[in-house]
């Protein structure tokens, strides 16, 4: 294995409505696939900013997390290239329709949990699936299991980060 490998760090909203889960249709290596809402982690930000951000340039739904689902790894068969995958779950909310999406997402869909298992063979990764799984299992992690530990703290020394 080469010594520079790093993984593709991700973030993903689940949002739920009435039963239905609010997922994008995009284009990637060529196919129409499905995915939550879902993007790189990028330099700078903390993993709330992220997720914020792409259900944002995806969806143009704002969101709010509400607890973090889990932590999701998947090696690509094809390329190799490993994707860890931060789940949150929470709500949307101030939709503006007119917005344009990252081109690449051709459209946003809300389908059921039965919907998005019957479309298994269209799903981006297993991932999106194992998420919604979870999230229907009541996994739920608190926000504040995630710590910065590069920003400034006002815990003691024995709460902080410091190894």
């Amino acid at each position: 294995m080469p010594n520079n490998w790093s993984p593709h760090v991700t973030v993903a909203a689940v949002a739920e409505r009435e039963g239905r889960f609010l997922l994008v249709e995009e284009r990637t290596d060529g196919r129409l696939v499905l995915n939550q809402p879902a993007g790189h982690w990028e330099r700078g930000e903390t993993l709330i900013d992220a997720v914020h951000r792409e259900t944002w340039e995806e969806t143009a739904w704002r969101f709010t997390p509400e607890a973090l689902v889990g932590i999701y790894r998947w090696i690509h068969p094809q390329s190799g290239a490993t994707y860890l995958r931060f789940a949150f779950c929470g709500t949307v909310f101030d939709h503006n329709p007119d917005t344009p999406l990252d081109k690449e997402i051709q459209r946003t869909v809300w389908m059921s949990a039965s919907q998005i298992r019957g479309a298994h063979n269209r799903l981006r990764s297993p991932q999106v699936l194992a998420v919604i799984d979870d999230y229907l299992d009541g996994k739920r992690y608190p926000l504040h299991c995630i710590r910065d530990c590069s920003k400034p703290t006002t815990l003691s020394e024995d709460e902080s980060c410091a190894l």
